[in-house]
């Protein structure tokens, strides 16, 4: 079984459980701290993923880690330590973040923009674009990129919307070499 199959099978029980008892909203902010943890620590994924380092050790380690979170998803998470399923752990969390953001009408987006945007411009923004993608929310990551020079460049999924002023350069520079061209 590929690591993706697996990791939605463990992410589509939790889901169901937090359905059951009503604590989606809180399992899958556990699992973004915890998948936070995951990806900003290298060594703690090799400490993990180690055939020598005992396997209660490893949940030592895990639940110091994880702080206090649901009986749930520290299951889970033991779960897949028992089974050493560690490494699906993060992708385990990105499914469930699927699966509750299809539940919830929320689609991801990466707002490109040449400084860090107010909540009142993510707001505004989140309401545009949500109607363009059938969503009722949008959960905005904002990338501060001097690049773009002016204008937000925005992605959900595998769109792209560019407003940017360097995507008009760019637009502009296409145009006017294709018409030298004929």
């Amino acid at each position: 079984m590929s690591n993706v199959t697996a990791a939605k099978r463990y992410a589509g029980a939790l889901f169901q459980l937090g359905q059951e008892k009503s604590k989606l909203e809180v399992f899958e902010q556990e699992l973004r701290e915890i998948q936070q943890v995951f990806n900003s620590n290298i060594e703690l994924m090799n400490f993990l993923e180690h055939p020598r380092v005992e396997l209660e050790k490893k949940k030592e380690i895990v639940t110091n880690a994880m702080g206090t979170v649901s009986v749930e998803v520290k299951n889970t998470i033991n779960i897949l330590l028992d089974r050493h399923r560690e490494a699906i752990i993060p992708e385990m969390a990105n499914q469930f973040f699927h699966l509750y953001n299809e539940a919830e009408g929320i689609a991801e987006a990466t707002v490109y923009s040449v400084r860090e945007l107010t909540e009142e411009e993510k707001k505004s923004i989140s309401e545009q674009f949500a109607k363009r993608v059938n969503k009722s929310t949008l959960r905005i990551h904002n990338v501060v990129d001097s690049s773009i020079i002016g204008g937000i460049k925005l992605k959900i999924g595998n769109r792209i919307y560019d407003g940017s002023v360097s995507g008009k350069l760019e637009r502009m520079e296409r145009e006017l070499v294709s018409a030298n061209k004929r």
